[in-house]
């Protein structure tokens, strides 16, 4: 049976204006954030969606009461979906992160898997590990159906990957916009890539950054 996915990264944030790490940090959405949520919300109208899932923390949250307003779902809030925890790094711009802790960040822009941020963080091949199984529960709950997933753009690589057989540790060659879409499905051969960084009902939108 065929289940289809829309992905979509939350929108624009004061510390995604900065290109700060936010990691598990709690900031909401901006107002530029806050107008592509509504857009994007009225793009996803639409469209006829089983379920709704969301990141638990506000800036996916904030995004995600925009599309389910428009699409009449009730979100359900996944720790799962989280971004990935950065350890040390969270709360820095790139630049001081960089500045900072020259050697983490040389395993962050390396893509090392092994290696955990200092500082409570998460290793690539755990964060990997955290998002797929958090699709497959996903999956498992809604084999068949179409399900819109809210999160953000560390989670969008790691799904990236899954649904088009990149590998962990080669750089990243696609874009991840703040509230774009990106469609994904998965049927008896696994998953696969539909769709992916529409933007067209935004206009322009920030990419994730750096690109390690």
């Amino acid at each position: 049976m065929l289940t289809r996915f829309c992905l979509v990264r939350h929108g624009e944030t004061p510390w995604n204006a900065e290109l700060r790490l936010q990691g598990h940090i709690d900031v909401p959405l901006n107002d530029t954030g806050r107008r592509q949520a509504a857009a994007t919300a009225r793009v996803l109208s639409a469209h006829r969606f089983d379920a709704l899932y969301s990141s638990d923390l506000a800036r996916a949250l904030q995004t995600a009461a925009a599309a389910a307003s428009a699409c009449g779902l009730q979100p359900l809030p996944h720790s799962g979906l989280r971004e990935r925890h950065y350890g040390v790094l969270q709360g820095r711009t790139y630049d001081e992160a960089e500045a900072q802790h020259p050697e983490v960040w040389r395993h962050f822009k390396g893509r090392n898997p092994a290696y955990s941020f200092p500082g409570g963080g998460e290793s690539l091949a755990e964060f990997d590990a955290r998002v797929r199984q958090a699709m497959d529960a996903i999956l498992r709950a809604h084999t068949g159906q179409t399900v819109l997933v809210v999160t953000h753009g560390g989670v969008l690589d790691i799904i990236h990957r899954l649904a088009s057989g990149k590998p962990l540790e080669a750089a990243r060659d696609f874009a991840i916009p703040n509230a774009a879409l990106n469609w994904i499905a998965h049927d008896a051969q696994g998953w696969r890539l539909e769709c992916w960084a529409d933007q067209t009902h935004l206009g322009s939108s920030m990419d994730e950054l750096p690109h390690p």
